[in-house]
C-alpha cells in the first residue's frame, strides 16, 4: 500500500499498529517468528495455525506480503480466514519497507527474495505443531505486496519501464513518491521467481505496467487478481490491466465496483477511523466490512481449489 504524505508515514503506521493490529492479533496470531534471509538479515513474521482437529495430514501453506510501509499482521483478517479453513499462514515484515523503516521502500525487487526466505524457513526450519506440505504453497500480496507476488511467480519488472511510465505520468501518486526517492537501477534485481509457489492471489498490484510481456506470458500457475474500480493510489489502466491481459493463463479476475485502494485492508475500528481517516474512508455506500468478508471467502475458495483439490 502507498501512504500519503510520505513524510508522515511512520507516524501514521505507528497508529495503525496501536489502534488496529494488536487487538486482533492478541486473539488470532499463534506464533511470532524470526528468521534470516539469504543476505543474513533477520526478519520478523507471524504464523496463524489451523484449529486442532483429527486431521493430522500435512497442510498447505499460504505466505503473505504486505503493502508499502506495512507489517506482518496487516492482513490479519485474511490470515485468520485461511487458518480457519485449514491452511498454515505465514506473513513477514519486509525489512526496509515497513512502519518502522522506510529506507528501502521503493526497492521493490528486494521483496520477493525476502518472501522466498520466509518459505525457506517455514519448509526447512519451522518445525511447528502442524505438518506442512512443501508441495502446496500459495502466496497473497496487496499493493507493493502484489508486485512482490507477481514477481515471485515469474514476473520480471524493468526499472526503465517504471521510469518511462513516471516520466509520462508524473502526477500519479506512486510517481510522486519516486520523484522524491528515485529508483536505483543498480539495486533492481528483477528475476526473483520461486517455483515452489503454486498459486497466488494478487490484490491492487503496483507497477503492473513494468512487467515484461514475455515474463507474464510464462506464468501459468492459477492466479486470482483483484482490482478496486476506484483505486486512487494505483489507478487503472496502469497496474492491474497489464498483468490481467498478458498472463500466460487467464486469471480469476475480480473487479470491485465502488472500492478504493485501502478497501483491501481490514475494516477500521472507530478509534482508528478517527485517527487515520485516509486509510479508513470508503466511498459512500461501500461497506468495507461486508466486502472483506466476501473477499476472504473468495480467497479461501480459490486457494482451496488451486492447492487442495489437486491430487
Amino acid at each position: 500500500m502507498f501512504f500519503r504524505p510520505l513524510q508522515s508515514l511512520c507516524a501514521v503506521l505507528a497508529l495503525v499498529v496501536v489502534l488496529f493490529a494488536f487487538p486482533t492479533m492478541a486473539r488470532a496470531l499463534d506464533q511470532i517468528i524470526h528468521f534470516t534471509d539469504r543476505r543474513g538479515e533477520t526478519i520478523e513474521g507471524g504464523v496463524w495455525l489451523p484449529a486442532p482437529g483429527v486431521d493430522a495430514s500435512p497442510r498447505a501453506l499460504v505466505v503473505i506480503s504486505h503493502g508499502n510501509g506495512g507489517w506482518y499482521a496487516g492482513h490479519d483478517d485474511t490470515a485468520r480466514a485461511l487458518a480457519d479453513a485449514g491452511f498454515i499462514v505465514a506473513a513477514l515484515t519486509h525489512p526496509g519497507d515497513n512502519f518502522r523503516d522506510h529506507s528501502r521502500g521503493l526497492q521493490l525487487t528486494g521483496r520477493a527474495p525476502q518472501l522466498s526466505a520466509l518459505i525457506d524457513y517455514m519448509v526447512d526450519d519451522w518445525g511447528g505443531p502442524v505438518l506442512l506440505d512443501p508441495d502446496r504453497i500459495g502466496a497473497f500480496g496487496f499493493s507493493a505486496g502484489g508486485f512482490t507476488v507477481t514477481s515471485i511467480v515469474g514476473g520480471v519488472s524493468e526499472a526503465r519501464a517504471i521510469q518511462a511510465h513516471c516520466a509520462a505520468h508524473p502526477d500519479l501518486f506512486a510517481c510522486r513518491l519516486l520523484a522524491m526517492d528515485p529508483l536505483d537501477e543498480g539495486e533492481w534485481h528483477p528475476e526473483t521467481r520461486d517455483a515452489r509457489v503454486k498459486a497466488a492471489v494478487i490484490a491492487a498490484p503496483a507497477f503492473g505496467e513494468s512487467f515484461t510481456t514475455a515474463s507474464l506470458a510464462s506464468i501459468t500457475v492459477p492466479i486470482q487478481l483483484w482490482q478496486a474500480a476506484d483505486d486512487e493510489i494505483l489507478p487503472s489502466p496502469y497496474n492491474v490491466e497489464p498483468i490481467r491481459d498478458r498472463l500466460g493463463k487467464a486469471p480469476e479476475y475480480r473487479r470491485v465496483e465502488g472500492a478504493g485502494h485501502y478497501d483491501f485492508l481490514p475494516a477500521c475500528a472507530p478509534q482508528m477511523r478517527a485517527q487515520v481517516p485516509e486509510l479508513c474512508v470508503s466511498a459512500p455506500g461501500f461497506d468495507r466490512a461486508a466486502f472483506k468478508a466476501e473477499f476472504n471467502r473468495q480467497v479461501v475458495t480459490f486457494f482451496h481449489t488451486a492447492l487442495l483439490a489437486a491430487p
